[in-house]
């Protein structure tokens, strides 16, 4: 999986629409390869772009769950800790 997309459900508050935006757009540049496409394959690459965030909205907001929501603060420090071992010199 892609390090750059993250988690998005079960979140408090919920996930934004920009990071909705955000973990689409890493998706196409991961499947296609390309972080920037050439002009002919703009159109294409936005448009996809477009439909894989609106498909992952409509997941997140379906998907249900027992479980408490979880802090982002909370999340991204235990991210910062995992970081700092995997890249400890």
């Amino acid at each position: 999986m892609c390090r750059n997309i993250r988690p998005l459900n079960n979140f408090e508050p919920p996930a934004t629409d920009d990071e909705v935006h955000a973990a689409a757009l890493q998706f196409v540049r991961k499947v296609s390869g390309t972080s920037k496409p050439s002009q002919a394959n703009q159109a294409v690459f936005d448009q996809a772009v477009r439909e894989i965030a609106h498909v992952t909205r409509h997941l997140v907001d379906d998907l249900e769950t027992n479980a408490p929501p979880k802090d982002r603060e909370v999340e991204a420090a235990k991210a910062r800790a995992r970081a700092e071992l995997r890249y400890a010199r």
